[in-house]
């Protein structure tokens, strides 16, 4: 049986949207995971176009309001961002609570590339975090 993750973040659009795809990609028989952000801002093209470097596809994904969440249960809720840690409401039902903040890659300066490789070390650094924690959490 699999278990329910919802990743959260502010604009819903670039980390949890990353993570999302990993947990479900990578983890794809005992995860299903969801997203969601206090400010949803839609998905992020050059999150969409790394995740593709990967061999992921996150372009049907959506980018919505934690509310759409409210009453469901979930194994695990892991923020990804000070914002929505502050601001995550309250999950009951054993639920496993997780902060691992990243740096919002759609706040990066510079040209394209430079901007594309903050993108790749975010989603680097991540689903190596990601696949850290699940390989153990999972294990159990």
């Amino acid at each position: 049986m699999s278990k329910k993750v919802l990743f959260l973040c502010t604009g819903n659009s670039c980390r949890s949207q990353m993570a999302e795809g990993f947990a479900n990609h990578d983890f794809a028989e005992r995860l299903q995971a969801f997203s969601g952000g206090t400010d949803p801002q839609g998905l992020n093209p050059r999150a969409v176009r790394v995740m593709a470097e990967l061999g992921i596809d996150i372009s049907g994904q959506s980018s919505d309001h934690i509310s759409k969440y409210e009453g469901q249960g979930f194994d695990y809720v892991i923020t990804l961002c000070g914002d929505a840690n502050e601001k995550c409401p309250l999950f009951f039902g054993g639920v496993k609570r997780l902060h691992l903040g990243f740096p919002d890659p759609a706040k990066a300066l510079g040209d394209d590339e430079q901007i594309l490789e903050v993108f790749r070390r975010v989603r680097d650094d991540m689903r190596r975090q990601l696949r850290e924690f699940f390989t153990k959490e999972l294990s159990r």
